[in-house]
């Protein structure tokens, strides 16, 4: 007669987990975020609020206070963190892509752009580049791309479509599929060439990083997944390491709010509606 599984009876299940209790994996959150034992340079360990590494295909999400820096890590050269944002209270307000280029006269993302929600105010800022590999154009994979190129892109398959990550992420924070607009990315580059076409640059290579600065409160949620234009037959996606520490917002005479008269109107937009409601 076969053994039962260790896991099969109430008392096998919770023995099993019990036991593991304080392992550790290459990929997860670190808690708490004070325990992480790298922290950014300058950064005390106690002003850290997040530490975690998502694994190619993975999600994460959290709400982060106005001022906190989130710095992401393209550990191994094959990260491609694609990024919502939300206000945490009012999530209706919501990063919009068309405006973060519109507005700023820049369809590429790098040190001192914005971005920005359709109302005009700033959610985040991009503070640090070392990357430069970044597309504000052309969004996260599809459930049909993803099943077409690797046959199934469903959010429990090995290779899951960004889109379907996003639903899950939302879902944990109370949004649903219709509340997910068009996303940014980092780390994995794409440019338009004379003719409109749109050139797939690729990475950096590992240990670039880009820092953001959260303006107002917002909601953040990553999916690590390949880029859609990435020409690689196989589903390649590295490691996302995601840390974030208190920090302060922008202020007048900070030179990303002078940088230009667009910018400084979002930011006053943005200072106007957080002060109307106490908390600027």
């Amino acid at each position: 007669m076969a053994t039962l599984s260790a896991t099969a009876s109430t008392r096998g299940a919770r023995d099993h987990a019990h036991a593991q209790g304080g392992r550790a994996v290459d990929a997860m959150p670190v808690l708490p975020a004070r325990a992480w034992p790298a922290p950014p340079e300058g950064v005390a360990p106690e002003a850290l609020v997040w530490a975690e590494t998502v694994a190619g295909g993975n999600y994460t999400h959290r709400v982060l206070a106005r001022g906190t820096e989130l710095r992401l890590t393209d550990l191994d050269g094959d990260a491609c963190a694609h990024l919502l944002l939300f206000c945490a209270d009012r999530p209706w307000e919501r990063l919009n892509t068309a405006d973060t280029v519109k507005v700023l006269w820049n369809a590429y993302l790098g040190p001192g752009h914005l971005l920005l929600s359709d109302q005009g105010r700033v959610l985040a800022s991009v503070v640090a580049d070392t990357s430069g590999r970044h597309d504000a154009l052309t969004g996260t994979s599809t459930l049909a791309r993803n099943t077409a190129r690797y046959g199934d892109g469903t959010a429990q398959s090995p290779s899951p479509a960004g889109r379907e990550l996003f639903k899950l992420a939302a879902l944990k924070n109370g949004l649903s599929p219709r509340d997910l607009p068009p996303s940014v990315s980092f780390f994995q580059g794409v440019r338009i060439a004379p003719d409109g076409s749109t050139v797939f640059t690729g990475s950096a290579g590992p240990g670039a990083g880009v820092t953001l600065r959260a303006e107002q409160d917002v909601t953040v949620l990553l999916a690590n997944v390949p880029h859609p234009l990435d020409p690689r037959p196989a589903y390649t996606c590295g490691r996302l390491e995601v840390l974030a520490h208190r920090a302060a917002p922008t202020a007048p005479g900070d030179p990303l709010w002078e940088a230009t008269p667009e910018g400084r109107r979002a930011f006053l937009n943005t200072v106007d509606h957080l002060t109307a409601r106490g908390i600027a």
